[in-house]
């Protein structure tokens, strides 16, 4: 630091600087005593009248400067301001000091020589710069003005006598103020270093301190000797003492053994903890144990090993991270609205069960599934169906036991484990008891639903099975359940096994047939009433199996949409009919029926456009036939889909009209153009006169619409006599017109009139005769 200028040093520095200056006063008082004295014996010596005065300025000057710092209380300078002000009042003062004792020596060496009086100007000078580094080096300002008025005189008068000794004497005074000058700096400079060191201790022990203590970790660090050095004010509090002072020079046992005094820990847990920790920390390692106390807290003890034989011992209570973690552990095993065992928990769960005891003992395993639950959360909502599930599990969960265990495994399906059972007599009686309970209504949110569900049991031998095979087992069982009728329960058979793996084989040969393209489609004509001539075909898709021969497409069929490749088989039907129908006559059209799933996404209109503008076909000739099924899953999006094929020309046709649910809604909401009654309308239509009057009525309600009406299923000359001359569709289909054929065979017969056309002319004039 070489410069005192107040902005070029920290404030609080420059204050305390000149709060220094204002210390002590009692040295110029002793000072201008001296002073005062001299003077008096340089007077006394001499005769002299102006040491007299000068004794008496000296002495004034000196008191008065006493009195002027006294009056100052140093704590009062506390702001920059205010000690810019008062060092200006401290230099006034000393400048008056300094000019009166630098004006005696210079009178004693110069203007009345006398060597007493030099002697004494010599040593009050030298006396007082001893005072002006180690009094003033808190003013720059002041020891400049204190050296040049109180020392530099007595180098102007020994200059001013002459000869050159005297001279020379004077020059090496200069260096000597110099010096004055650089040891205040010096002085300034250490104490400025000093007080910026112990600054930043204090500011470095003032935030490790902070650190410590605002740690939400307790810490205590240990010596050599196993006791606690330094500890923060978190662990004060976990452990319940007053401060962290309190800590200081106690044990890991004896901080261990608080707990044990209070009740709150066991003794041997306290020998465990101390143990596991004076290892680590003797060993150097790092090592963490959960202490649990009887009050429910939990704390984690951390011990990490340290430099020159010292440790630290972090701690936190870690209650409510352990109370999550026990929560989070529950949610993971256990569902989160009824409370009973999830899948994987449950799978663990019996899984170690069956790995424990006798091998051969018997167990059984159940899984319930509640019947036509869609349609609870479908028409009620899912709060409904959740209170339904809840109602329920809470009559399953009373069963829970020893030897039985109890899950939801997702959904409306639950599973049961019955271990040790003595045989298959005692799983029906259980399951039949089960069952029996389970009758009668529950109240949700009120609503009276009546509790209905099936279930899947398989009884093994522990030996010889495993968790994952009874669950299939179970699976395939309930499978048959639903498949008899829903409402009961079905015990695993051999042959259940043998279906379920025909039908993953017939997965797996259809997957390939698709891929492969094995598949064929064949045409069944529909014939045109009035001329019994074909107008159009329907195409359907056929699979003819390598090994097992054509299966039917009720078979495939379902099959290929629960596999997710019904999409792909609707693509091969549109590209091969759309070809085959290019090269019929202009007249005969071709009719595909899509699946359900072919509308829930938009590829659907591609897949058309791309196979209308592959064949050439001018889109009028296809017609797409629309099942109530599709209507049913998605009414927006089939609408939509159908308002784009219709907007491209395609013609489309309401299939298996009266078999769904609201069919009539549809014939006037959708842009049809033709429907299709289904065949069960012509079951008795030729004995029972009111069901021709209901065909009569659907068709000329369809009719009215502005809809072609075509009527299927018509397998015999009295069907389609009566159908010519009481209900009079548009076109009919079914095996009367022979079994389905060939592209070629739609090709050769387009031009050909059936027989039946002139049994029909007959009989229309007949009747109007």
């Amino acid at each position: 630091m070489s410069k005192n200028k107040p902005d070029e040093i920290p404030r609080d520095i420059y204050v305390g600087f000149v709060r220094s200056l204002f210390r002590d006063p009692g040295i110029l008082l002793i000072g201008a005593l001296c002073h005062g004295l001299i003077g008096l014996l340089c007077y006394f010596r001499s005769g002299e009248l102006p040491y007299l005065i000068l004794a008496v300025l000296m002495l004034c000057a000196g008191m008065f400067r006493f009195r002027a710092i006294r009056r100052v209380d140093p704590h009062g300078i506390a702001e920059f301001e205010s000690a810019l002000q008062w060092e200006r009042y401290y230099i006034a003062a000393g400048t008056v000091q300094g000019s009166i004792v630098g004006l005696f020596a210079l009178f004693a060496v110069y203007w009345a020589p006398d060597e007493f009086s030099e002697i004494a100007a010599v040593a009050v000078v030298m006396g007082g710069a001893i005072t002006i580094a180690g009094r003033n080096y808190g003013s720059k300002k002041m020891v400049t003005i204190l050296t040049l008025t109180a020392v530099g005189p007595i180098a102007l008068g020994l200059m001013l006598k002459g000869d050159v000794y005297h001279f020379v004497l004077g020059l090496f005074i200069v260096p000597f103020m110099v010096i004055i000058l650089k040891m205040a700096e010096l002085v300034r400079t250490v104490l400025f270093t000093a007080i910026t060191e112990e600054k930043k201790a204090s500011e470095l022990a003032q935030r490790f301190n902070r650190a410590l203590n605002t740690m939400s970790h307790g810490l205590a660090m240990l010596g050599p000797d196993g006791r606690v050095l330094v500890a923060n004010a978190e662990a004060a509090t976990l452990l319940s003492m007053s401060s962290p002072d309190a800590l200081l020079g106690r044990s890991i046992r004896s901080l261990l053994m608080r707990g044990v005094a209070g009740g709150m820990l066991a003794a041997k847990d306290c020998r465990y903890v101390e143990a596991q920790l004076s290892r680590a920390l003797r060993e150097g390692r790092d090592r963490k144990v959960l202490v649990s106390f009887s009050n429910g807290q939990h704390y984690e003890f951390s011990a990490r090993g340290g430099s020159q034989d010292l440790g630290v011992i972090t701690f936190e209570d870690v209650t409510r991270r352990v109370q999550t973690e026990e929560k989070i552990r529950n949610m993971a095993r256990y569902d989160s609205l009824t409370g009973l065992a999830n899948r994987a928990y449950f799978h663990e769960v019996v899984a170690e069960s069956m790995e424990t005891g006798d091998r051969n003992r018997l167990c059984g395993l159940a899984v319930f599934d509640l019947d036509d639950f869609k349609s609870v959360n479908d028409t009620l909502g899912h709060p409904v169906g959740d209170g339904l599930i809840y109602a329920v599990a809470e009559r399953l969960s009373a069963l829970a036991g020893e030897h039985t265990r109890v899950s939801r495994f997702g959904g409306d399906e639950f599973m049961i484990f019955f271990d040790r059972v003595e045989g298959e007599g005692h799983l029906a009686a259980m399951l039949d008891d089960i069952f029996a309970n389970m009758q009668g209504e529950v109240d949700v949110a009120g609503h009276a639903l009546r509790i209905q569900m099936s279930a899947g049991a398989v009884l093994s031998r522990v030996g010889d099975t495993d968790v994952d095979a009874m669950i299939v087992k179970a699976d395939l069982a309930l499978y048959k359940a639903k498949e008899l009728g829903k409402n009961g329960w079905r015990l695993f058979e051999a042959a259940m096994d043998a279906a379920f793996r025909n039908r993953q084989v017939m997965k797996a040969d259809l997957r390939s047939a698709v891929e492969a393209g094995n598949l064929r489609v064949v045409y069944q004509p529909i014939v045109a009433m009035d001329s019994m001539r074909i107008a159009s075909c329907e195409a359907l898709c056929r699979w003819d199996h390598p090994d097992l021969g054509p299966i039917s497409p009720a078979i495939f069929i379902p099959l290929a949409e629960e596999m997710g490749i019904i999409s792909e088989i609707s693509s091969f039907m549109l590209q091969a009919a759309c070809f085959e129908c290019a090269k019929w006559p202009e007249q005969t059209g071709v009719s595909i029926n899509l699946s359900a799933k072919d509308f829930r996404n938009r590829e659907i209109i591609g897949k058309v456009r791309n196979a209308l503008a592959a064949s050439k076909l001018a889109p009028n000739r296809l017609e797409i036939e629309v099942t109530e099924t599709a209507l049913l899953d998605d009414k927006s999006l089939t609408r939509q889909s159908i308002e784009e094929l219709k907007a491209m020309g395609v013609r489309i046709a309401l299939d298996d009209f009266g078999t769904g649910y609201s069919s009539l809604s549809y014939l006037h909401k959708l842009p049809l153009d033709k429907v299709k009654i289904d065949r069960s309308f012509l079951n008795d239509v030729t004995q029972s006169p009111r069901s021709l009057e209901l065909l009569r009525g659907v068709v000329n309600l369809s009719r009215s619409l502005g809809l072609t009406v075509t009527v299927e299923g018509v397998e015999t000359f009295e069907q389609l006599k009566i159908l010519a001359l009481e209900v009079k569709p548009d076109l009919v289909q079914g095996f009367l017109f022979g079994a389905a054929l060939s592209a070629s065979g739609i090709e050769t017969m387009s031009n050909t009139v059936w027989p039946f056309a002139q049994d029909i002319k007959s009989a229309r004039r007949a009747v109007r005769r």
